[in-house]
């Protein structure tokens, strides 16, 4: 159960998630999210960008039909890894420009390099791993699906052997799927995953797909004799005794580059439907021996509010009966953009469809709080704001929601600081908004930063981290948030070129160790304190309600005392802290040694920084 109310002067989070109301998730609550969930640190990997492991894959230009521009370009070629984002190449200097180009731009990053990376994921502290779409698709970000059955040709090591057993199957017939190079590869990643006890799920895009996608091929080759006509909403077929093509149908968002699946009043028709509960059970058990430790550990699913509650909670059970503790999180993210109105997510979250949604809604108060500068909130209002996003959600939820800062479909972390007072994922990019700021972020954001990487580590919920955060990343809304990964072993060049050739500094580009050190301490903090990630969460009153914010984490007689200056100037902080006199704490990110004097402790704290008290 969840309640709020005032206990001796403190605002009480009452979340319960154990016996005896205490801490630990409950019978119940166990059975409605999977028991390894609140302990989880994600981490998203875009794969097309994240490391180039095996080079014989790498795209060629005809890999690219089908996706948008649409263009064939003399010359292209895949692009280099550590060159300057907006620097035209020599085969975009044709006056079309950066953002025309940019959606061509092939890197080759690829499973092999995830693969080859993951001491990199461990050593930093990740158990958990989220993949955005693997699936065959023309395009570099992969939600245009070609075939939900198969990994990317281009993400394994046999590009046209893959080509080859495409060929040779009926997609619409379960029973002829074979395994490519590809797939097998993503299976050995999963193996090797689940061999260093970390957990892997996929990127589910089940209300649109691409226009390359078999069946919607078949429709258009077809038209109203194909056998999957009605897998879509077709608005107009073609008239052959015409010159001009009246083909049209219904595409997500009203781009025809993603073909809308057709619903009823239960979500998917029979027809799609059908053929994704196939897919589910080939990447939840691979081998059908009813064992699941071979396959995925769950779904991330993509625009989940465009597809109907009904068909969620079919898919729950589908997955659930393969994987009792698979994690299903869903994409519920903008309910009007325009205003900026996010969704209060609970629908999803009852227990009968997700287990969990990208918190963006916590994201944007984090960034009105510790990075605002006319819109910042004061710590009292944070909290006050946090309580309210708290209650919305059943109380097990809470501790498994992706709290997370940046994304695929946002400006980074660092470059929103930078930006801040432009509303959270809203024309976050100098294309839609002029004055927007592409520099790389400076001593005072990084400083921001480092603090909220802090709060997200010993807050409610399980944090997850876009790739390359944790790196020292920057960049605008898509395309900019999916540059190439940097890394300590490559040479990167300066970027100093503006993607409409205004003046900007010149930045330094190369992976930054001291903020990879800071994350990995945290991680591995919040790891080995378990109260932490499952513990009660209370504030703490301060005289300060404007920069200090204060709170504690317990859990079985267990306390952290979490204390962030969010001020630029330095801060003595009394605060209570334990019910014993002369009792010992420890600042965990510092070693220093507290007592405490009438059940309180002093402690200076630097502008934005913080101390963790156990």
């Amino acid at each position: 159960m969840q309640r709020t109310r005032r206990l001796g002067g403190y605002l009480v989070l009452m979340i319960f998630a154990g016996f005896s109301g205490c801490a630990r998730h409950s019978e119940q609550a166990t059975r409605a999210v999977p028991s390894w969930a609140s302990t989880a640190v994600w981490y998203q990997i875009f794969p097309e960008r994240f490391r180039n492991g095996d080079r014989s894959n790498d795209p060629r230009m005809e890999d690219l039909k089908g996706s948008w521009p649409h263009a064939t370009v003399p010359g292209w070629q895949v692009s280099s890894w550590t060159g300057d984002w907006y620097a035209l190449q020599p085969w975009e200097r044709d006056g079309r420009g950066f953002y025309f180009h940019a959606q061509m731009r092939r890197y080759g990053g690829d499973l092999q390099g995830i693969i080859d990376q993951l001491d990199y994921l461990q050593n930093l502290g990740i158990n958990a791993i989220y993949l955005n779409p693997v699936f065959e698709s023309p395009s570099l970000h992969k939600y245009d699906a070609t075939f939900y059955h198969h990994v990317d040709n281009n993400f394994g090591p046999d590009p046209d052997g893959d080509r080859a057993v495409w060929s040779s199957e009926d997609p619409a017939d379960p029973a002829t799927w074979k395994w490519t190079s590809a797939d097998t590869l993503l299976l050995g990643l999963v193996r090797e995953v689940h061999d260093r006890g970390m957990k892997i799920i996929l990127d589910g895009v089940f209300n649109h797909v691409g226009m390359t996608f078999w069946a919607f091929e078949d429709v258009r080759k077809n038209g109203r004799n194909s056998k999957y006509k009605d897998w879509f909403t077709i608005t107009s077929w073609d008239d052959p005794k015409t010159p001009e093509d009246e083909f049209d149908y219904v595409g997500w968002a009203g781009v025809k580059e993603l073909p809308e699946l057709r619903e009823d009043e239960n979500g998917l028709v029979e027809g799609p439907r059908e053929h994704i509960h196939a897919v589910v059970k080939r990447w939840m058990d691979p081998n059908g021996d009813g064992n699941p430790s071979d396959g995925i550990d769950g779904w991330r699913l993509d625009v989940a509010d465009k597809v109907g509650l009904t068909f969620w909670r079919d898919f729950r059970g589908w997955v659930r009966s393969i994987n009792p503790e698979a994690y299903l999180v869903g994409e519920v993210f903008w309910q009007d953009w325009n205003t900026g109105t996010m969704f209060n997510a609970a629908p999803w979250l009852q227990g009968d469809a997700f287990d969990a949604v990208m918190n963006y809604r916590w994201a944007q108060e984090c960034f009105r709080f510790f990075a605002g500068d006319r819109t910042k909130i004061t710590s009292a209002e944070f909290f006050r704001r946090l309580e309210s996003l708290l209650g919305d959600y059943p109380p097990d939820v809470n501790f498994v929601l992706q709290n997370l800062y940046d994304s695929h479909d946002t400006d980074r972390l660092p470059s929103h600081i930078i930006n801040a007072d432009i509303p959270y994922d809203r024309n976050v990019d100098p294309k839609n908004t002029p004055t927007y700021d592409v520099r790389k972020p400076g001593e005072r954001e990084r400083a921001t930063q480092k603090l909220m990487a802090l709060f997200q580590m010993t807050f409610v919920g399980a944090p997850m981290i876009y790739y390359g955060t944790e790196a020292g990343m920057w960049g605008a809304d898509d395309p900019d948030c999916r540059k190439p990964m940097l890394w300590p072993d490559y040479r990167y060049t300066d970027e100093q070129h503006h993607p409409f050739g205004k003046t900007r500094p010149r930045d330094p580009n190369s992976f930054d160790n001291e903020l990879f050190a800071w994350y990995s301490k945290l991680i591995k903090l919040r790891n080995g304190h378990r109260v932490l990630s499952t513990g009660m969460v209370e504030s703490i009153p301060t005289p300060d309600q404007r920069n200090i914010l204060a709170f504690r984490r317990s859990e079985a007689g267990e306390q952290y005392v979490v204390v962030l200056n969010n001020g630029w100037a330095p801060q003595r902080v009394t605060i209570p802290v334990a019910p014993r006199e002369n009792e010992e704490l420890t600042d965990l990110l510092s070693g220093k040694k507290y007592r405490t004097t009438n059940a309180t402790r002093t402690v200076v704290l630097a502008a934005k920084s913080g101390v963790i008290l156990h």
